[in-house]
């Protein structure tokens, strides 16, 4: 469409611009034409006077002295144009202006035949020029029907006279001026710098009607030249003038524009093709970006897809897309009578690992560990991550323990190989809980708590091992469940205690100090130690409060009984490993000891021996930072935790706290007395202070005094009581 715009309009222009130029040429033909009418009637006109006022005075005296005396009245026009003579009958010239012809004989006019007064036009050759010749009969002296002493007056100008007012300019170099006779005989015609004569115009083919008709320019083609032309006939004298303007000289301009015109259209066109091919490409392009983008779209969304349903660290079914499954799984059940089964797996040790070896050790251990989950099962049951270290596999078509169990087995194996992580080999095991569809619960979520419930207890029964849903569990997680709950108030509540329990020295009898035991006042379930609670402290998150409420609150009480009067005595406070590695370990000391005004060297730290087996170059350079304080390191349970005895010589250990354990055996084989005595004085050659722990009996109590001469305390020295029963029992 805007090719057929462009070209239309540059036609309409183009045609709009010949048509200005063409009606142009024909107003020039018709001005011009009008200008040579009137000088040519003009100039006929001032001949015919000539002629007429020399046959009037040729007629009223004597040939021989007409033109002298016309002459020197001054009524002849200038010789310099006009050549006059008088021709008598016989066709000899008796008199003219030209001298040069007198007496030269002269051939009559054709209309001298007619014997009537007439005005004839001819042309002759003078001096290879060009002459136009105008002719009047005379009359003769005698009566009319006598012939002799007749004759005729001749008027003879240059030819060039009468196309002298061809102007290049106005008329080109292909115009034309004609003076023609009424027998279409061109007496005069000028083109360009030449001039014509004797051609043949016959100008009634032109129209094809009468000369008369004709009153506006008209196209001929005449002599090879296409011409805009205009005649007229000159009244009382049989001439006709003709005027013609070349086409191609006159449309040359409107050919240029026109051209110019062309052109531009044909650049414009070829713009508008380029643009259009660029829009073409852009589209093309566009389309093709939309096609891209709707690709990327919709691989975007199944990627989204994918990821809300797919955990991004291994690629398994994420909880959203196992619940949709147990729910299917539910539903289809129902409507066949199907039962499946779900195990909820928890990686043992993981968090030691991730720990120790870095989140990304982590991250490769789980991606392993569940390519083996996968492998272990069959194609057809599916194996999820919860989150963390957790999975779940459901297992179709499985109705009985005795179809679970093997597959159980088989991924307790699969786990138990070991792991190649960070370049090290680590070995780690995983706890199952399982649960059965419809037995255990006839809904996802009853389902997913009955084999959590059963994964919790194969936790509490060692791990590595798996657990059966039963209804005696129930119960016991409704225990967890009201501990877990009740955590979260008990600081706020105030609802936990300390109770204390005496050092005894055995030679002198006196208390020597006291150790800090944390107790919880449940408002439901009573007094519970931290054997009960405390697993539960360490999954909230609330074992560091608690462990900081216990460090200060057993410093401020030592402070207390200092106020009393009582004497200072050493306060020992169990650190548990998650307590000693946290990074603000060491600030919570000195914050304690600061609020407190505890002198630091009566602060005793107890540290079980199996915590130095984890990071003895990490525990070593923690040690040196408490001593710096003045604080007392205390090993718990020493010879349960076969930690090197190098190690143990290179750490700044103030005491050994025998394990009760060992001190049991105090009471029995004489083997096991002296395995017993070789430990206490295996601590004693070390350079330390040993300490026996959980004497509860006579026999251990009355050994200890006898062999080892060893402070201790425990159940036959005193049982753990509070602050103010503790306080009554000192006095």
């Amino acid at each position: 469409m805007m090719l057929l715009v462009i070209w239309g309009s540059t036609y309409f222009l183009v045609n709009k611009e010949r048509m200005s130029i063409e009606r142009q040429a024909k107003l020039s033909v018709g001005e011009i034409t009008d200008t040579y009418e009137a000088r040519m009637v003009r100039a006929l006109r001032e001949i015919d006077t000539t002629l007429k006022l020399v046959r009037f005075t040729a007629n009223s005296s004597d040939h021989s002295r007409v033109l002298s005396a016309l002459n020197e009245q001054r009524l002849l026009p200038p010789a310099l144009l006009f050549t006059i003579s008088i021709v008598d009958a016989q066709g000899t010239i008796i008199e003219t202006t030209d001298p040069g012809l007198l007496g030269q004989r002269q051939a009559p006019p054709s209309q001298a035949m007619l014997g009537d007064d007439y005005l004839a036009v001819g042309e002759k050759d003078v001096h290879q020029a060009k002459q136009l010749t105008f002719t009047r009969p005379l009359r003769p002296k005698v009566a009319p029907d006598q012939e002799e002493g007749a004759g005729w007056v001749v008027v003879a100008i240059d030819a060039n006279y009468f196309v002298s007012s061809y102007e290049v300019r106005s008329l080109g170099q292909q115009g034309m001026l004609a003076l023609v006779g009424a027998d279409g005989l061109v007496r005069v015609r000028r083109s360009g710098d030449t001039i014509y004569s004797g051609e043949l115009m016959d100008m009634r083919t032109w129209k094809g009607s009468s000369l008369d008709a004709v009153s506006v320019p008209f196209v001929t083609h005449w002599q090879g030249v296409e011409r805009y032309t205009l005649l007229r006939q000159l009244y009382d004298f049989p001439l006709s003038i003709v005027v013609g303007l070349s086409t191609q000289e006159q449309l040359a301009a409107a050919q240029q524009l026109a051209r110019k015109y062309w052109y531009r259209a044909g650049w414009a066109s070829g713009l508008l093709l380029i643009i259009l091919a660029l829009l073409g490409l852009l589209s093309w392009k566009l389309q093709r970006a939309q096609q891209r983008v709707m690709e990327e779209r919709v691989l975007h969304a199944q990627q989204v897809e994918h990821l809300a349903f797919h955990d991004t660290l291994t690629d398994l079914p994420n909880r959203a897309f196992l619940s949709y499954l147990i729910t299917q799984a539910v539903k289809q059940g129902g409507r066949h009578g199907d039962s499946f089964a779900l195990l909820f797996l928890d990686l043992d040790r993981f968090k030691l690992i991730n720990d120790t070896l870095g989140h990304d050790a982590g991250d490769h251990l789980l991606q392993e560990a569940a390519r083996r989950l996968t492998s272990s099962v069959r194609e057809s049951d599916i194996v999820a991550r919860l989150g963390g270290d957790e999975f779940v596999i459901l297992l179709s078509k499985v109705s009985r323990r005795e179809q679970i169990e093997p597959i159980a087995q088989k991924i307790l194996s699969a786990v138990r190989e070991p792991f190649m992580v960070a370049g090290q080999e680590c070995h780690v095991s995983v706890s199952i809980g399982v649960s059965l569809y419809p037995f255990d619960g006839l809904d996802e979520q009853t389902l997913m708590k009955s084999a959590d419930m059963a994964m919790y207890q194969a936790k509490q029964l060692g791990k590595n091992t798996v657990q059966f849903y039963t209804d005696e569990l129930s119960a016991e997680m409704d225990v967890r469940l009201t501990l877990e709950s009740g955590l979260h108030r008990a600081l706020a509540g105030h609802e936990f205690r300390l109770f204390f329990q005496s050092k005894h020295d055995v030679e002198v009898g006196s208390t020597l100090g006291m150790e800090a035991l944390l107790r919880w006042q449940h408002p439901a379930l009573g007094l519970l130690e931290p054997a009960q609670f405390m697993a539960l402290a360490e999954e909230s998150g609330l074992a560091m409060p608690i462990a900081q409420w216990v460090l200060e609150n057993a410093c401020r009480q030592n402070m207390l009984w200092q106020q009393e009067g009582f004497p200072a005595l050493t306060m020992a406070v169990k650190i548990s490993a998650r307590q000693f590695y946290d990074n603000s370990f060491l600030e919570s000391i000195k914050e304690a000891l600061a609020t407190t005004g505890m002198d630091p060297r009566l602060l005793e730290l107890e540290i079980t021996e199996s915590m130095l087996l984890q990071n003895v170059q990490r525990t070593a350079s923690i040690f040196a930072e408490i001593k710096k304080l003045g604080v007392k390191i205390v090993i718990d349970d020493f010879g349960t935790g076969y930690s090197s005895l190098s190690d143990l010589n290179a750490l700044p250990v103030d005491t050994l706290k025998v394990s009760s354990s060992l001190v049991k055996r105090l009471s029995g084989t004489r083997r096991d007395q002296q395995l017993s005595s070789s430990v206490i004085e295996l601590g004693k050659r070390l350079g330390m202070q040993v300490f026996a722990k959980g004497v509860a009996s006579h026999e251990q109590s009355h050994f200890i005094g006898s062999h080892a001469s060893l402070p201790f305390h425990g159940f036959y020295s005193n049982r753990p009581l509070s602050a103010e029963e503790s306080c009554q029992r000192e006095k």
